[in-house]
């Protein structure tokens, strides 16, 4: 047999050879049960579906901030990135030039004095922060207080994590404040960690100094790390607050702070850890095993943008006051009720009997009006009766969901 025909007989033996696959079974590790997709990925994609359809969906949503940052943070991050030598991995404990930043900020905003050498900590979004705190903190057996309603994702970090949840029920008729009193009547010798988030989110409830001041008496009396997460603080609100402001703060807190929505950075995924020089280093070790450096030109930019004047957030919240007055036609076309006074991206509004939770309100919104807005029972069971709406689209796009709403009547 020659060898050409050897050759054509392998080829053609190779041809006709089925090539098959089969993807292996695999076990999801435990951490993982009762952990599933964040809502808002799966509404997206549902939203998108119904676009694809010809649909044109609103989506009053999300708090993506639609605004864009100020053209002299994008400049910053333009020269920057042209500049040959700024594209290596960076410290992992981020530039000095940003942590000076934060310290400067949070000192003019907040009246917090800050090392910013050893008690800052930049983040990749302030998300990546509530991760790394619990998994440097959180053991199995180990319990973490969260609020309902409140951001879910301390709740799956935490169950990630290993730890218990417990949470504790906030109400319209103590301020959206947790109840110490019934928390002191709760069993809290294995709670070591309890997230707090003011102003909060969802409902938009600012806090008092004094309510500042019994989070960390609290938490000193029980040895509980305090975990402040603090994005919202500049919208719709003239008077920022920090946790750290409190004596003793940093004694039992520590505080998540982001550029997401105050500076319109929230693709940018640049958040804060604040505390002590004892907790940073703590976090550090695990934040140092699962990341790099943020890139250098984002980091500078982001210390540009810490130093805008004042000017910068009173304009943005020109626009979202603007837009939050036609929130409140809609609201009110939808018979709902609510505060005037919350801050925030959102408003948080009760929906009106006869709709079993605001599931079924939003739903018949959006399938029948092709208007998305968030239940607020994916902030837990005390947003069951509630509706969240997003300030993160124009005035227009608000006015044609006022005027589609309209045409679908409100028959419950």
């Amino acid at each position: 047999m020659s060898k050409e025909t050897i050759s054509t007989q392998t080829t053609t033996a190779n041809a006709v050879a089925p090539v098959t696959s089969e993807v292996i079974e695999m076990t999801v590790a435990k951490r993982l049960e009762g952990i599933g997709e964040y809502y808002f990925s799966q509404k997206l994609r549902e939203i998108d579906d119904l676009n694809k359809a010809g649909k044109q969906v609103i989506n009053l949503g999300i708090g993506s901030p639609d605004l864009p940052p100020h053209p002299d943070v994008i400049k910053t991050l333009h020269e920057e990135a042209v500049k040959p030598g700024q594209h290596g991995y960076q410290n992992y404990k981020g530039s000095p030039v940003l942590r000076k930043a934060v310290a400067e900020w949070y000192k003019r905003w907040y009246n917090v004095v800050l090392d910013a050498d050893t008690e800052i900590l930049p983040l990749i979004g302030s998300k990546e922060g509530i991760m790394h705190i619990c998994m440097t903190y959180l053991n199995p057996g180990d319990t973490v207080l969260i609020p309902n309603p409140g951001y879910p994702t301390y709740m799956s970090a935490a169950k990630i994590a290993g730890a218990n949840v417990e949470a504790y029920t906030l109400t319209k008729e103590n301020n959206w404040y947790p109840d110490f009193s019934a928390l002191e009547k709760t069993d809290l010798q294995k709670v070591k960690l309890m997230f707090v988030n003011y102003p909060q989110m969802p409902t938009g409830q600012l806090p008092s100094h004094d309510l500042f001041m019994q989070l960390v008496a609290f938490a000193k009396k029980h040895h509980i790390l305090l975990v402040h997460d603090n994005p919202y603080s500049f919208i719709l609100n003239d008077t920022p607050a920090s946790l750290l402001s409190v004596e003793g703060a940093l004694d039992v807190a520590i505080e998540l702070n982001s550029l997401s929505k105050s500076h319109n950075m929230a693709g940018w995924r640049i958040g804060i850890l604040a505390g002590a020089q004892q907790r940073i280093n703590e976090v550090l070790r695990f934040k140092s095993n699962m990341d790099s450096g943020m890139f250098l030109p984002l980091q500078l930019a982001a210390a540009k943008a810490l130093q805008l004047p004042a000017s910068f957030h009173k304009e943005v919240n020109a626009v979202y006051s603007a837009r939050r007055k036609k929130v409140v036609d809609l609201l009110n076309l939808l018979q709902c009720t609510f505060d005037e006074s919350q801050v925030g991206l959102f408003m948080w509004a009760a929906i009106p009997q006869g709709y079993k939770d605001g599931y079924a309100l939003s739903d018949k919104v959006l399938y029948e009006s092709n208007v998305f807005i968030t239940p607020g029972g994916i902030f837990g069971s005390a947003g069951n009766g509630y509706i969240r709406i997003s300030l993160c689209s124009s005035e227009e796009k608000i006015t044609e969901a006022i005027e589609r709403i309209k045409k679908i009547g409100l028959q419950k």
